[in-house]
């Protein structure tokens, strides 16, 4: 089949073998008469369904047993509501801002912590570097530390996981891993919570992934609504209201694609990190040594995920972005607050999608230098 490529930074691609089974499976799931959407999310037929995504994004992730994984709805952007709700206990809060994503989660965070307090930012840059972690004010006795592990916007992402430990704090790191989940291991030995909206890597909006530590539940203020405090819903499996039973049904899907991926001697998570380092260092590498486009991140905190570009001269902006939609590649026009484009290299997309879209910025580049 062949389809254009979607650089949408998200609700983002899908894997075709997810969409073609999705579609098979629409009028009659697995013979039960029944299309998943029409099911009760606490009948026998769901209930497999959700036990296999869990067991599948366990496995994936490789999340140790004394982690819930818990499915949820709202986006990242209600996590960062939810978040404080459970773990701050009213009390102090660390945030590391490197960029609109992580600015959001301070914004949201000051309504429920007693303090929210900016350990790190990276905005003097323009967002384009990744403060050094061993110069984090870090809080004493702090709830817990936030960060976005990749922000999808200004095209920032974490390399390695920070170790509080090391940098002599006790509060448990938060990650905001949306987009950028499932794209290379998670180090679980430095993380106390990770949550993620699945439409960029994982399936389609509605669903929300969390994965917290056991030993963090069960501490939600007493505003926080009974349908968003952790221990409730890890408790009722993830049913203490009706889950989002499609996206946990796509995202299942998705999980089990991830697990067939090879790449040499690797497979699922391991084989599609290789995968995104090639596409990326791909693109990366053309618009390094051409003099029609411009990456404005530093190279050690560069996302493999979002690649931000800009022409050196903007007023040709509607033309490369007609151009590229009359070959099929879509959805490159930059978030509206920082302009230029963007390229998001997700796990479906493959590198002739790469390829197509270096070859089309090379015409255009022969066309316009």
């Amino acid at each position: 089949m062949n389809r254009p490529y979607n650089f949408s930074a998200g609700p983002a691609a899908i894997p075709v073998e997810v969409l073609q089974q999705a579609a098979a499976e629409m009028l009659d799931w697995q013979g039960s008469g029944m299309s998943v959407m029409e099911m009760s999310h606490r009948g026998k037929e769901f209930i497999s369904i959700y036990e296999q995504a869990e067991a599948d994004l366990r496995e994936l992730l490789a999340v140790p047993p004394e982690f819930k994984i818990l499915f949820m709805q709202g986006g990242g952007l209600a996590e960062n509501a939810i978040v404080p709700l459970n773990l701050s206990r009213a009390a102090t809060v660390d945030m590391v801002v490197t960029g609109s994503w992580s600015q959001k989660s301070q914004k949201e965070a000051r309504k429920y912590a007693a303090e929210v307090r900016v350990a790190a930012s990276g905005e003097a840059s323009g967002f384009t570097t990744i403060p050094d972690p061993a110069s984090w004010q870090l809080s004493r006795g702090a709830s817990y530390l936030h960060l976005c592990s990749n922000e999808t916007i200004h095209g920032v992402e974490f390399q390695e996981l920070p170790d509080l430990k090391a940098l002599g704090s006790d509060a448990p790191l938060v990650i905001d891993f949306s987009s950028h989940v499932a794209s290379r291991p998670v180090d679980w030995s430095r993380v106390g919570l990770a949550f993620g909206g699945a439409q960029k890597n994982l399936g389609p909006a509605g669903l929300t992934l969390v994965i917290v530590r056991e030993d963090l539940m069960g501490h939600a203020l007493p505003a926080c609504p009974s349908a968003f405090d952790y221990k409730t819903v890890a408790d009722n499996q993830s049913m203490f209201n009706t889950p989002p039973t499609w996206g946990i049904y796509i995202a299942g899907l998705t999980f089990q694609w991830l697990k067939r991926q090879q790449e040499g001697d690797a497979t699922g998570v391991a084989a599609l990190e290789r995968r995104n380092i090639a596409k990326a260092d791909r693109l990366y590498g053309y618009i390094d040594q051409s003099q029609l486009y411009l990456n404005k991140v530093a190279v050690t905190a560069r996302s493999r995920m979002n690649i931000p570009f800009f022409l050196r001269d903007e007023s040709r902006n509607d033309a490369f972005l007609a151009g590229a939609k009359q070959r099929g590649l879509l959805q490159l026009k930059g978030h509206k607050s920082v302009g230029g484009m963007r390229a998001s290299l997700y796990n479906a997309m493959p590198m002739e999608g790469v390829e197509a879209l270096i070859a089309y910025m090379q015409e255009f580049e022969r066309q316009h230098a």
